[in-house]
């Protein structure tokens, strides 16, 4: 996209600004680190144009405090106060969330997992949000623990206009398939390779 033209323009009856301004689904894959932070760098994006933001963390712990999460909830209040930017909710495991990892199964969490997923399809049937942040989404389709259909005929047939971006590794074919943008992270360094684990406001 040279000068941010596109290089073609499809034949499919909209008009310039109906195209530049449809709902998009964005997935973030691959092994390589910075795939939440660019969701989040998107999040940041809307928030400022006053969108509803709502991020939804399958994956990490319900006990990590990563530095994106104490910023997003201070953005909330802020525009809870102020009315500048747009309102934020927060969720996670372990947090109130049916999908929280906690002794059990792997059926249990799975059990847990399609529960969690129902509650973003009722949230996605009903418009709450602007931008969904569905983050490391993709391995409850890697573990099977839900089916990859019906996460991707949800996402390409809901209403509105609602922005989804979804990250981790192992995304599917058929989620890659069905989305407008994806960006795969391909690892070319990594402090890890040279014995440096992650630190303070790098990683968390």
């Amino acid at each position: 996209m040279p000068q941010g033209k596109p290089e073609t323009v499809p034949a499919d009856g909209l008009t310039t600004r109906q195209r530049r301004n449809r709902p998009l689904l964005a997935v973030h894959t691959g092994e390589m680190k910075g795939k939440s932070t660019a969701a989040f760098g998107m999040a940041l994006r809307a928030w400022n144009q006053g969108w509803s933001i709502g991020v939804f963390q399958f994956v990490k712990s319900a006990k990590w405090r990563v530095g994106e999460e104490a910023a997003f909830r201070a953005l909330g209040e802020l525009h809870d106060d102020t009315g500048q930017g747009g309102p934020v909710e927060w969720h996670k495991m372990g947090e109130g969330w049916s999908w929280a990892r906690k002794s059990g199964t792997e059926e249990d969490h799975a059990a847990n997992a399609r529960e969690g997923w129902a509650e973003i399809k009722r949230r996605l049937a009903a418009e709450t949000h602007d931008f969904y942040v569905l983050d490391e989404f993709s391995y409850l389709l890697k573990w099977g623990w839900l089916e990859v259909d019906d996460v991707v005929s949800t996402l390409t047939s809901r209403p509105g206009h609602q922005h989804v971006v979804i990250t981790g590794r192992y995304a599917p074919p058929e989620l890659i398939e069905a989305a407008d943008l994806v960006a795969e992270m391909t690892k070319v360094k990594h402090p890890m390779d040279a014995g440096q684990k992650g630190q303070r406001g790098i990683e968390w």
